[in-house]
């Protein structure tokens, strides 16, 4: 008994020993995804046409996936990135219009990094939800600057939005966004950080400052793409441009955490969204954005972690995003919140060396009705071609009469995983939640025009209504409010001169806000002068705010319609938003 007593006491000394007490400290977390740039848009993999030394920094100071998938387009990728599961599966469809948002009983990598002692801060292009609850201030991030929107009008001294307030951004976005970053991560705090930056660029338009601009404008392309015929050489420079100005920023984030003496223990990742929004060099892959093929979804990805990451760490194994999140949270040695089952799977002890074993997978590719499915050697395409991507990287050989059994094996993932898809997508009845913060934006892009009114641009996002001539005219925002209550209405609006007076009515489940527009808000248009090429979504315009009155709203869903009842001129106005704030009583 008595040497059972001296046991006990040694264990207990040993596990409160100095080991005990110097556990290591979490890592912050630093993930930096760019917008529509493709695996081949760096100088790491190859292409001579750019420059970018400090992302590449970050494969010769730490690990570079060789193989790494997203999905062909943004806010699904960026869903998969957040919860650890297949875009599909939390509700996302569409990258704009409503289909772009998180369902809500999803839980993000915020979330979970939040509840295990992190502060956190999202910085540049959300994606996946414009009003509480699916915005991002609701969804684990207790900073948020940038937009939510799935793409942004105007690059340079942008209208933005600083955790649900607006504001006026400085100089180009993508420094703008860098500095906000920068900001959050020297703020004093015993917390260690998670700073998500998801960058709007290269994503048209193609603005980009002067000085990156003018290396390229006349610049001899030496690679293009396989199919050269088809590729815009501006539109390509341009989007070099930009990459080379989001290499001068990641250097800005790796500069910042040499001063503030945390570079050891933070982790940087940087990857995209997707595959190149051009055709242009890309090592030869079949695909682009929006394609479930190869040069669709093959995307860059490269982590540094100076404390644990080998320099020089090379990774041939195949991962996607949906690895991200259970990554992060093993790195960080916290649990993940939430009860939904994970598709993808730590790829801690491949970054960490310490894998013994790492079994075969499969990976799937999917947007809408195109699906492929990628294992470590073969890909089968949305056709059900099977490709050997290892003897055949720019998939140009039908090999699937030579491996059937590997071929019909990917075919009975693809119809499972499409089967699984469809069955919880389902049909999209959310309507546009109102009053779960003290202010709800209602853009354009969520709302449906009718008697003849148009949108600026067939692409929802960043666009507004315009050629309202008709009080038979309507515009209509399908909300559902939280609770009862008084809101104040404010209506971001465009005005010919000539055309004041107009009146107009706001009407919820009975109740109506009458008011009238007496002042003229007659401006140009924004954006052309800064296009480095033309663009194909819509302009925008520096819009007036205008305080429309108190709407009573009753809780439950609704049309919220707004009417000109009366329109003295040629045209009513042009509408591009209305702010829903709650009145506290």
């Amino acid at each position: 008994m008595r040497s059972l007593c001296l046991l006990s006491i040694v264990l207990v000394l040993v596990a409160c020993g100095p080991e005990a007490e110097t556990q290591p400290a979490p890592p912050n977390i630093v993930i930096v995804i760019a917008d529509d740039q493709g695996w081949g848009d760096l100088s790491i993999h190859g292409n001579e046409n750019l420059s970018t030394p400090n992302i590449d920094s970050l494969a010769r100071d730490g690990a570079v996936f060789d193989r790494f998938f997203v999905a062909p387009v943004c806010s699904p990728t960026r869903a998969e990135l957040l919860t650890g599961r297949y875009h599909a599966r939390g509700g996302v469809y569409s990258t704009s219009a409503g289909g772009e948002r998180l369902d809500l009983d999803e839980r993000t990598l915020a979330d979970t990094l939040l509840a295990g002692g992190y502060r956190t801060g999202a910085f540049g292009k959300w994606h996946n939800g414009s009003q509480h609850p699916y915005h991002p201030n609701a969804r684990g991030f207790e900073e948020f600057y940038g937009f939510t929107s799935g793409h942004w009008a105007q690059y340079f001294d942008p209208v933005l939005e600083h955790n649900s307030e607006w504001v006026r951004g400085e100089g180009f976005i993508i420094d703008d966004l860098t500095r906000q970053a920068m900001e959050f991560m020297a703020e004093a705090d015993d917390r260690p950080f998670f700073a998500y930056i998801p960058y709007n660029t290269p994503h048209s338009p193609m603005q980009v400052p002067d000085r990156f601009w003018e290396r390229f404008a006349d610049k001899e392309l030496e690679q293009q793409h396989r199919e050269s015929e088809r590729e815009d050489l501006a539109h390509t420079r341009a989007a070099l441009a930009m990459v080379e100005n989001i290499d001068w920023n990641v250097g800005r984030l790796l500069q910042k955490l040499d001063e503030l003496s945390i570079a050891e223990n933070t982790i940087v990742l940087y990857l995209s969204d997707n595959g190149p929004n051009g055709y242009r060099w890309n090592d030869r892959m079949k695909g682009r954005k929006g394609s479930t093929d190869e040069g669709g979804v093959r995307v860059p990805a490269l982590m540094r972690w100076p404390a644990r990451i080998q320099p020089g760490t090379e990774i041939d194994r195949i991962a996607a995003a949906i690895d991200l999140l259970p990554t992060f949270a093993e790195l960080a040695g916290v649990e993940v919140v939430g009860d939904r089952p994970l598709d993808g799977r730590s790829l801690a002890p491949l970054l960490l060396g310490s894998k013994d074993e790492w079994p075969d997978r499969e990976i799937v590719s999917a947007w809408r009705d195109r699906l492929s499915v990628r294992n470590q050697r073969f890909r089968l395409d949305t056709a059900g071609a099977l490709f050997d991507m290892v003897d055949d990287p720019e998939q140009r050989i039908d090999v699937s009469a030579e491996h059937p059994e590997i071929a019909r094996r990917l075919g009975e993932i693809a119809q499972q995983a499409g089967d699984e898809f469809a069955a919880e997508l389902g049909e999209d009845d959310r309507p546009i939640p109102v009053g779960y913060a003290p202010a709800t934006w209602l853009p354009a892009r969520d709302a449906v025009a009718s008697g003849g009114v148009d949108r600026s641009n067939r692409y929802p996002n960043s666009s507004y209504f315009l050629n309202w001539t008709s009080t038979e005219s309507a515009v209509t925002w399908d909300v559902e409010v939280a609770e009862p209550g008084a809101f104040a209405v404010t209506l971001y609006y465009a005005l010919a001169e000539g055309d004041e007076g107009v009146e107009l009515e706001l009407g919820f489940s009975g109740q109506t806000l009458n008011a009238s527009l007496e002042e003229a808000h007659d401006v140009p248009l924004i954006g052309a002068d800064d296009d480095r090429v033309p663009r194909q979504e819509s302009y925008t315009k520096d819009f007036r705010p205008t305080e429309l009155g108190a709407l009573e709203m009753g809780a439950g869903r609704s049309p919220l319609t707004l009417r000109a009842t009366r329109i003295p001129g040629d045209e009513a106005l042009e509408v591009h938003s209305l702010v829903l704030t709650r009145i506290e009583r």
